[in-house]
């Protein structure tokens, strides 16, 4: 993939009008239906006119793009994508979202901002929040926008009567992107009672809370509280002025790097090399990992939401992403069992054996692609509207290899029996000894005909209803022939009768060793489905346990702080929650999903073989007994 040969420069992804509606534009939905690989998002957001496009611009590997503006407007509305392949995962693409400035005075909506900043935690892996100055009480509060998170973005699309929110609240962390707080135009010295602390001490410090009761004390807590609650991975970045000359600022877009402060170049590198190895692919709930293709829907998913009304939730997200995925991956499945199976028509008729291990070929390759897009099929809905489709497409092959059988034979029959037509019109059988003639000349032609290559499945069964159909005729020869006795035409009359018998027989064993095969290859796709579909339920287990581990260790990890720091009542909170993680763990790690839903829909036909065996053992018995 090479994003960059169709983004020259960002496009806008969401659109905020003059009246605060949100809307999807067609532009950024098809770049990124064309981004088949996964996809890293970072995001930045942060109060109007403090240098965010900068440093998407910086990520993106160019000097401009987003736009800076150099007034006190803002210059970015809605949120703005640039889509680049990633410069340290190969197979990936990078996803920058600059958004619209927080705080804009000619706005007057912080309703619109909290929607904004909203987005940006739901889509991104990466979040990265831009301010300017410190990290004091005032730069907190105005980071009331992840106070507000929990009001404005739902796990799960229905709750038990008695579970109450902080049940769910605690559940963010498994969902969140990491953090960066980038603190721009920093001239202090990074000191903490008297010693040198590094960013990440300086923004730990910032984030330290007070002990009491009291309301001023919880205001004060509340957004430190939520910061590490919601966002347990953190990293602080700070940032010295850029330039020596406050006047150069507005040309912050056209300096070169030689114009700009050398501490200044140092941290913008390490910066942009920390996101680059530190930034996660985007997942969604679940563990699924998303690609470009799934960010546009999810994008369409929850600016709908936004804008009927309703909260975003992650859980309903999920599933309308799996059925729209699910859907289009049972569509590509087919398409490449039919893809594989349209070469076959041409070779047509076909033996069973042939055309049996194709379809097991081509549907197994079915189920891979199938297995590697779908996702969340829990109930197997999708595999088996699949495995339907599939399964006319067979049946219907089966229908016209049969047919392409049949008339192959026939000419064939037609072609070889020519000759014997012409004597039978002029009467060469029609004598005395007429009937050995025929007999002769008949066998031959049948000896013939077995001896054809490739006649398909239908050979000995045209063969049968052919001769069948000329019964009369050979009888007719048989009763005029006179050189024959009363006795031996009795005699021939019985061998005629069992060779008939005997065609039928092998008419029967055909149909049989047809079934059989079927039934054979049915068990081999049986086994290899099983094995795909567990497979593809391992791994969905193994990102899900993944995901609450992830979330158990930050949980550990703010405990062991809060211990240290004596907060010993959140400290308690915070070991219910992780207990509640640790169950959950432990049921998925149970695990009934396959053995529920996947088995009893991958099992039958296995015992149905053995009992065709016998049957072509009987038929190959009583026709040995016809030949005595």
């Amino acid at each position: 993939m090479s994003c960059s040969k169709y983004m020259s420069a960002p496009v806008c992804l969401i659109e905020n009008d003059e009246n605060g509606q949100l809307r999807v534009r067609k532009e950024a939905k098809d770049i990124l239906d064309g981004i088949k690989e996964p996809v890293v998002v970072v995001s930045v957001v942060g109060l109007y006119r403090t240098g965010k496009s900068y440093l998407m611009n910086r990520l993106a590997g160019q000097q401009s793009g987003f736009a800076l503006g150099s007034t006190i407007e803002s210059k970015t509305k809605g949120i703005w994508m640039w889509c680049v392949p990633h410069p340290k995962k190969e197979g990936h693409a990078l996803v920058l979202l600059d958004t619209e400035g927080l705080g804009d005075v000619a706005k007057g909506d912080s309703k619109n901002d909290s929607w904004i900043f909203c987005l940006a935690v739901l889509l991104s892996s990466k979040l990265v929040y831009n301010s300017r100055g410190t990290i004091d009480n005032t730069a907190l509060e105005k980071l009331h926008y992840v106070v507000e998170l929990t009001e404005q973005i739902k796990i799960r699309s229905t709750k038990a009567a008695d579970e109450e929110e902080e049940e769910e609240d605690s559940e963010f962390v498994r969902f969140f992107p990491s953090f960066i707080w980038a603190v721009r135009d920093f001239t202090l010295e990074l000191k903490m009672n008297g010693k040198k602390v590094t960013d990440d001490g300086y923004l730990e410090f910032a984030l330290e809370l007070k002990k009491g009761v009291s309301k001023k004390t919880r205001d004060y807590n509340l957004p430190r509280e939520c910061i590490k609650h919601y966002f347990p991975s953190r990293k602080c970045f700070v940032f010295p002025f850029p330039i020596t000359s406050h006047n150069d600022m507005p040309r912050l877009e056209i300096l070169q790097d030689q114009d700009l402060a050398d501490n200044f170049l140092e941290v913008t590198g390490h910066f942009c090399d920390y996101v680059f190895v530190n930034s996660d692919v985007k997942r969604l709930k679940g563990g699924h990992i998303v690609t470009g293709r799934l960010l546009r829907h999810l994008v369409a998913i929850y600016v709908d939401t936004i804008s009927s009304g309703e909260v975003p939730c992650l859980e309903n997200a999920v599933v309308v992403l799996a059925n729209l995925e699910n859907q289009t991956a049972v569509q590509e499945a087919l398409k490449v069992y039919q893809t594989g199976m349209e070469e076959l028509k041409k070779t047509l008729p076909i033996s069973i054996e042939k055309l049996t291990c194709e379809h097991q070929k081509f549907s197994s390759m079915a189920i891979d692609k199938f297995a590697k897009r779908s996702f969340k099929d829990e109930k197997m809905e999708f595999l088996k509207k699949l495995e339907e489709d599939v399964s006319m497409c067979y049946t219907d092959l089966l229908e016209e290899n049969k047919m392409a059988s049949e008339r192959k034979c026939r000419d064939l029959l037609k072609n070889l029996f020519s000759d014997m037509n012409k004597r039978l019109q002029d009467g060469e059988y029609s004598q005395s000894g007429g009937y050995e003639l025929y007999k002769r000349d008949r066998d031959a032609i049948v000896e013939h005909y077995h001896r054809e290559p490739n006649k398909g499945i239908r050979a000995e069964a045209v063969l049968e209803e052919f001769l069948k159909e000329r019964e009369p005729e050979a009888n007719s020869i048989l009763c005029m022939d006179n050189k024959l006795t009363e006795k031996e035409k009795q005699m021939n009359k019985e061998k005629e009768n069992a060779a008939l018998l005997e065609q039928k027989l092998k008419e029967e064993e055909e149909k049989l060793i047809e079934k059989e095969k079927m039934m054979e290859t049915e068990k081999a796709r049986h086994e290899d489905r099983v094995k795909q579909m567990q497979e593809k339920f391992s791994q969905e287990k193994k990102q899900q346990q993944e995901e609450i581990e992830k979330a158990i260790k930050s949980k550990l990890k703010e405990q062991e702080d809060m211990l240290k720091k004596g907060f010993e009542e959140e400290a308690y909170n915070l070991k219910e929650e992780i207990k509640k993680l640790k169950n959950e763990k432990e049921r998925l790690h149970g695990g009934g999903i396959f053995k529920d839903y996947v088995m009893p829909f991958l099992c039958p036909l296995v015992e149905t073989v053995p009992n065709l065996l016998v049957q072509r053992s009987m038929m190959k018995s009583l026709a040995k007994g016809l030949r005595r």
